[in-house]
């Protein structure tokens, strides 16, 4: 099957990628590799992946809506994954306007590829941020999302609007999935894993927010990557008969005018940061300096993943303990910088 995938360098999108090409999928992959962080890291995922005959490096700007157009016209995917995205919560107090071009112009970009050319399957990537100040746990795809405490978690709302109008108005059958706190190797050096380690490492002190009070369902990358490959290559959605549009909160998790759908991946098992810090220090060796510091803005005390409907439609379960995915990616980071 022939795929665009956005966001190779990157690391969600890496780990698809690998996944897809491995069963012998013909992918496309779309990267700027932009410098929001270590380009050499970016590179180097970028090169694994070109060990693959089967895939095709395409460096372009989603922002860029002719490079889009003309790749989508030269390639012809039948299936398109957009995990490409302007990623990080406090980075959109620094550059908001970031987000909106990546974000939402990219999206776009996207949508307009998938209108334009005869599509199967359109799968993007949102995320569980989008829940916002939802106090209800476990989150589930038919909650209310409507209080986002970060630009990056509103402009994947936003992304989550457009896609279901996009599939409304152009028949695109399309699914969105919320991920759940990504981590594992290969991750982003702005991510909390990856800053713990280094500076564990280093013995230099890491700052843990809200006094270490903070409850996360961290999800490991290879099983997010498994995830997104089975509703990728999966029966695409259709419109749902039985949604009902006359009741004071309509499901927004499918829809009855749209072969649209949404869908939790995360591990459903939600792990306290300080236990998430534990198995770093054991795996490393040494004792972590920390400043324990009040809640940042945009941040979430807490998140868990109602994983349910994932698993009746696609039959997916993550089969990563936190303890196995943060020593995975300790040994990578050791690897990986020679330390």
């Amino acid at each position: 099957m022939k795929i665009a995938l956005t966001g190779t360098a990157g690391f969600i999108a890496y780990f698809v990628a690998k996944r897809l090409l491995e069963d012998g999928h013909e992918v496309a992959g779309i990267d700027n590799v932009n410098p929001y962080y270590d380009v050499k890291l970016k590179e180097a995922r970028v090169a694994n992946l070109k060990k693959f005959p089967n895939f095709t490096e395409a460096r372009i700007d989603l922002h860029d809506n002719e490079a889009v157009a003309c790749l989508f016209k030269s390639f012809k995917p039948a299936r398109v994954a957009n995990l490409a995205a302007q990623a990080g919560v406090r980075y959109s107090f620094e550059n908001p306007y970031c987000y909106i071009d990546s974000n939402i112009s990219g999206f776009l970009n996207i949508l307009e590829g998938c209108r334009h050319n005869p599509v199967e399957h359109l799968v993007f990537a949102s995320t569980a941020s989008v829940y916002g100040a939802n106090g209800k746990m476990p989150w589930a795809e038919t909650d209310g999302c409507n209080h986002q405490l970060s630009l990056y978690a509103a402009t994947k709302k936003a992304n989550e609007a457009m896609a279901h109008s996009y599939s409304h108005l152009f028949d695109i059958p399309t699914t969105g999935l919320r991920f759940f706190n990504v981590y594992g190797p290969w991750g982003r050096p702005d991510m909390a894993l990856f800053i713990f380690v280094r500076n564990i490492i280093e013995g230099k002190p890491i700052d843990v927010f809200n006094n270490g009070n903070m409850v996360r369902d961290f999800t490991y990358v290879e099983d997010i990557a498994e995830g997104v490959a089975r509703v990728l290559l999966g029966a695409p959605p259709k419109k749902d008969s039985s949604w009902k549009a006359d009741v004071p909160v309509p499901d927004p998790s499918n829809s009855g005018v749209a072969p649209f759908k949404l869908y939790n991946i995360g591990n459903s098992h939600p792990v306290n940061l300080m236990r998430y810090i534990e198995i770093m220090e054991d795996e490393i060796g040494k004792k972590a300096v920390i400043n324990f510091m009040p809640i940042q803005p945009g941040e979430i005390e807490k998140s868990e993943a109602d994983n349910s409907r994932l698993y009746k439609d696609y039959g997916f379960k993550p089969k990563t303990n936190v303890d196995e995915g943060v020593r995975n990616f300790v040994r990578w980071y050791r690897r990986f910088y020679g330390v």
